[in-house]
């Protein structure tokens, strides 16, 4: 998702990087990019089916809310994958600017590489949603097309001062936040049945009051979906998406693009480390607060699947700590051994994002073909699910490692 083997150079000022001699790698990123893509590997373990199993056990009840995403309100660890993936491609960009600049590339060299990357993403996007489908799928709300949408202007502001991000940010949210509140909000009878919203689920999940422009599929996205997405050729014409998910999510996906790219340019000042992680941590902690705030005074809702400005805030802080933890023990304690595995997974996080989709389930059938089905049985049937899936993602593993000690590292 980012140029693998960028690395950084001390600034001494917090704006980014625009000169400067290549830079040592900092291990953490990449580790942190690889427990990231494990999360992602490990939906195979099917752990929501494992827990099914035992009923009213406190264990399973909290691993099952951790390995699902929230139906609407809320978060959950499962839900701050797609924001540290794309937080991760802004902590990357800094030291892209500035591996591409000591290597002499222009600026408008850059931004026309960043158009093309961004492109290619979009449709790479595409391309993974449509392998089932009779014709091209055109839907825009998976994660590389979201980040491809925003990348370029990530790339332009990664030129700018950290105040500019900042301020971008700022406005992003805002803008978002009041699009969604300044929609009207649906009729008394209008049929939340036929924009795939069943009763039992507006029972539980339906909001009220002013939080109820952030609805499931009655929204300004939802309704600019409608429009947009009609534009393409499809197999019929798209009323909604059942998850809720929407294109015009990739606008504050670009919010959390740019808090990864500002925290990435205080990775690469002149500061102590201490003094780095006091930064962190302070700004992790204030996305945590800012963004329970908003969501505690009805303000905005904590909704993943739209990614309000208080989702995008609130998930931004847990990543701005995981970003901490993983530089605190990686780069400044110098304890690397234990994230070697993390570190082959995050080296190649394109490689592994396509090879999840186009391979895994025939990886999985290629297991229970040669190994027979008892084998992974032999913890009892309700552990199946856990031990094929581990033996999938242990062959994809071993797939990158092949890849890493060959140098063979897939960029977009």
């Amino acid at each position: 998702m980012s140029d693998a083997p960028l690395a950084h150079a001390p600034l001494t000022s917090d704006r980014p990087a625009a000169t400067g001699s290549m830079p040592a790698r900092l291990t953490s990123l990449d580790a942190y990019r690889g427990f990231v893509m494990f999360l992602m590997m490990a939906e195979v373990l099917r752990l929501p089916q494992v827990a099914s199993a035992f009923p009213g056990d406190a264990i399973w009840q909290f691993i099952t809310f951790h390995t699902s995403h929230v139906p609407w309100v809320g978060c959950s660890l499962h839900d701050l994958i797609q924001p540290s993936f794309s937080f991760m491609v802004g902590v990357a960009l800094p030291f892209s600017i500035a591996s591409r600049v000591a290597k002499g590339q222009s600026f408008g060299f850059i931004l026309g590489h960043a158009g093309w990357r961004a492109l290619l993403l979009v449709l790479l996007g595409v391309f993974l949603r449509s392998l089932d489908r009779p014709q091209t799928y055109w839907t825009l709300e998976d994660t590389l097309s979201q980040i491809g949408l925003g990348y370029f202007f990530l790339v332009l502001l990664g030129f700018r001062s950290l105040n500019v991000q900042g301020m971008a940010v700022a406005v992003i949210l805002a803008g978002y936040w009041a699009a969604f509140a300044l929609y009207p909000l649906p009729g008394a009878g209008f049929d939340y049945g036929a924009v795939g919203v069943p009763a039992g689920w507006r029972q539980e999940h339906l909001l009220s009051g002013f939080a109820a422009h952030w609805n499931k599929n009655s929204n300004v996205a939802w309704a600019a979906d409608q429009w947009l997405l009609n534009l393409f050729p499809r197999e019929k014409p798209f009323v909604f998406n059942g998850g809720g998910y929407a294109t015009l999510s990739f606008i504050p996906t670009l919010a959390t693009m740019i808090l990864g790219s500002i925290a990435g340019n205080w990775l690469r000042t002149d500061r102590t480390p201490a003094a780095k992680l006091r930064l962190l941590a302070g700004a992790g902690v204030a996305g945590l607060v800012l963004g329970g705030l908003l969501h505690g005074t009805g303000v905005c809702p904590l909704v993943k699947r739209l990614w309000t400005p208080s989702f995008t805030l609130y998930s931004g802080g847990w990543c701005v700590l995981l970003l901490a933890g993983f530089y605190a023990v990686i780069d400044v304690w110098n304890c690397k051994r234990w994230a070697f595995p993390l570190v082959i997974i995050g080296m190649n996080s394109i490689a592994i994002y396509c090879m999840v989709e186009l391979f895994q389930e025939s990886i999985i059938r290629m297991l229970r073909r040669h190994l027979g089905e008892g084998a992974f049985r032999v913890a009892g049937p309700a552990f199946e699910p856990v031990l094929l899936g581990a033996a999938a993602m242990l062959t994809l593993w071993l797939i990158l490692y092949w890849m890493y000690r060959r140098k063979l590292f897939v960029k977009v």
